[in-house]
């Protein structure tokens, strides 16, 4: 089946709300709810002292229903005790501002106290639900470092000394590697080193950048020893939790990804051309758990309620959202939350359940959603295939995000969406992966922005051209090594042999005219094609796109940013150079899972505001339709 559901809160409603609830989640095909995540000041009210009939209830109601729980473990929210009794177990920011309790994960993450209350809670509730029918799979904590990413606390600074100390070994190591000649920053004891706190002038790019990968180590330590303890207790039952794949970029998701038995995710639309968006995080989602189907554990059906601005979804939005997820590998559709909120600080995001109740567009959209979930049940399992790779770390984006840049304009993460966004626009199915990972099932390998690159991640793109593949790089990319420190000899230094071009010197820009007639922006370079063929020009002569044969293959640069059309076109030539399909795509959706025995599911979403057809299916304004293919030549 496809898992259908969202998050229940039973404690924020009387009791004998709870038997209408389950009543009206059977009416809408609901068949998991996850339960729980916010509930230990219910279970623990007081330190040590467990209350567990409310939840008792609530699971065997799930359990005589045929509903499937994905119980989670509270961690995520300390209760009002926890601060008033452990004030020194509170997270710091870099100001030395002390965070308390009011809303939720007011924790240092490197704080034992925190970790040891956190594991006894969690210890009560594997201990009373291991064997309960109801249980399906753990919910581990709630979107880790979505508030709390980083303390910079007395705890957290001797937690990342004890990090340091094991990542280099010795202070040489750590004072090469953080180039610490510079400033007069060169430690001579291990005492010496803080956090990054708050410093008068510009502080040291690989100490901010060794912090940011600490935090979310520390976080991801707080995962294992929760997953460890329920696998200890409750063998068999898959845990995950839920990362914000595409929204949150403070985890290495990557790191995370590995430790859970099956990716989980949440996603709200935001900004402009959200479907895009939602393409590019499920695709992302999709990528961390290594091709395989995951769970949306989280999205919603209306309005959010922390954005400033919070539009409604339009009629058939939310129907359109949960198929762009299925079509892109999810085998759960989950919301936050089945019904919404009458107070507290998120009564006005939207739920499957709304304040108005059942005569309403959502709930007659939910139904709906079921009843389709219902008719695409064999879609389970299948997955998405294909032909392009997006490159994309985490680290890169950390190390580039110190504010002592050529620009601060040169927005990583944009611009791994605007080309994401061209190449859907020309109905291109991509993967992202890690610059480390093996590269050679793709045809095209993209690298929009990565300042950052290991030597193994470059080696792994110089074989993947040589191999015969095809690579196309954006400007400031494979700048400096994993430490931050510049690459030298001419930009962009791992790849300079492969690019077939040298760099002398970076020259930020509002715009820039090509020959083409094409146009540039926020960035230009002085370059020099040394044995690449040159494609456009600044019109002042300076290559602006380059290719270079390596190998069996070829890499082309770009030395500048085009946008929209431009880029779009760019990558179109690229794009037949790597023998990928493409088409316009500009309103109809167009993706495919599969398989392994060649049954296949082409799905069709319309986006736009007239009727469309694409793939042999024709698609009303703003619905959706699914064809079932009954081999892959089909």
């Amino acid at each position: 089946m496809i898992v259908y559901g969202g998050d229940w809160n039973p404690e924020q409603w009387p009791e004998e709300v709870w038997s209408e609830d389950v009543a009206l989640m059977r009416e809408a095909g609901v068949n998991r709810v996850s339960l729980g995540i916010f509930s230990w000041s219910w279970l623990e009210p007081v330190e040590g002292a467990f209350e567990f009939g409310w939840l008792d209830r609530c699971m065997d109601l799930l359990a005589e229903n045929g509903i499937q729980a994905c119980l989670a473990t509270p961690t995520a929210a300390p209760p009002p005790w926890f601060a008033h009794t452990y004030p020194e177990a509170l997270p710091q920011d870099a100001d030395g501002r002390t965070f308390t309790h009011g809303s939720r994960q007011a924790f240092c993450p490197s704080s034992p106290i925190y970790r040891d209350r956190a594991l006894r809670i969690a210890e009560q509730v594997a201990r009373r639900y291991k064997d309960h029918p109801a249980l399906t799979i753990w919910h581990i904590h709630n979107e880790y470092g979505c508030h709390n990413a980083r303390c910079h606390c007395d705890t957290s600074a001797e937690a990342f000394r004890a990090w340091l100390c094991e990542r280099y070994q010795s202070l040489d190591a750590l004072n090469e590697a953080w180039g610490t000649a510079f400033w007069s920053q060169r430690y001579g004891d291990w005492a010496q080193i803080l956090p990054p706190r708050a410093t008068p002038a510009i502080g040291n790019p690989a100490q901010l950048l060794d912090f940011r990968r600490f935090s979310s180590d520390a976080l991801l330590d707080l995962y294992r020893a929760e997953r460890d303890l329920l696998a200890a207790i409750a063998p068999g039952v898959p845990a995950t939790t839920n990362l914000m794949a595409g929204m949150h970029w403070e985890m290495d998701y990557w790191r995370f990804a590995e430790e859970l038995d099956v990716v989980a995710s949440d996603h709200y639309l935001n900004g402009d051309e959200p479907h895009i968006q939602l393409a590019f995080s499920a695709d992302l989602a999709r990528s961390l758990n290594k091709g395989r189907p995951w769970i949306l554990m989280e999205h919603s059906t209306s309005a959010v309620n922390w954005q400033g601005h919070n539009p409604a979804k339009a009629p058939r939005e939310l129907l359109r959202n949960s198929v762009q997820h299925l079509a892109r590998g999810a085998d759960a559709i989950m919301f936050f939350q089945w019904r919404a909120s009458r107070e507290g600080a998120e009564k006005w995001h939207s739920g499957m359940l709304p304040h108005a109740g059942t005569d309403t567009k959502i709930w007659r959209e939910v139904v709906e959603l079921g009843a389709a979930l219902r008719d695409l049940a064999d879609v389970e399992g299948s997955t998405v295939g294909a032909d392009v790779a997006i490159l994309m770390d985490y680290a890169s984006i950390w190390a580039q995000d110190h504010p002592a840049q050529p620009t601060a304009h040169h927005k990583p993460i944009e611009i791994i969406r605007q080309w994401y966004g061209e190449l859907w626009r020309l109905g291109v199915t991509c993967d992202v992966r890690h610059p480390e990972d093996d590269l050679s099932g793709y045809r095209l390998v993209v690298v929009p922005a990565l300042y950052l690159v290991s030597d193994a991640g470059a080696a792994r793109l110089r074989r993947f051209v040589e191999g015969g593949g095809i690579a196309v790089a954006g400007p400031y990319s494979g700048i400096v090594d994993d430490n931050d420190r510049v690459r030298l000899g001419g930009y962009p230094g791992a790849w300079r042999d492969l690019l077939g071009v040298r760099v002398e010197e970076f020259f930020p820009r509002e715009s820039v005219e090509l020959t083409s007639g094409r146009k540039g922006w926020v960035w230009s370079e002085l370059a020099h094609a040394t044995t690449a063929e040159v494609l456009d020009t600044y019109v002042t002569g300076e290559p602006a796109w380059t290719r270079n044969a390596w190998g069996a293959g070829a890499a082309h640069y770009l030395t500048t940013l085009p946008r929209g059309a431009d880029l779009r076109a760019v990558l179109a030539e690229v794009c037949a150079d790597a023998s990928v399909p493409t088409a316009d795509a500009e309103g109809l959706e167009l993706v495919r899972r599969s398989h392994p025995d060649g049954r296949s599911y082409l799905f069709a979403i319309n986006h736009g505001d007239t009727e469309a057809t694409g793939g042999g299916v024709t698609v009303p304004a703003g619905e959706f339709r699914v064809a079932r293919l009954e081999s892959a030549s089909q």
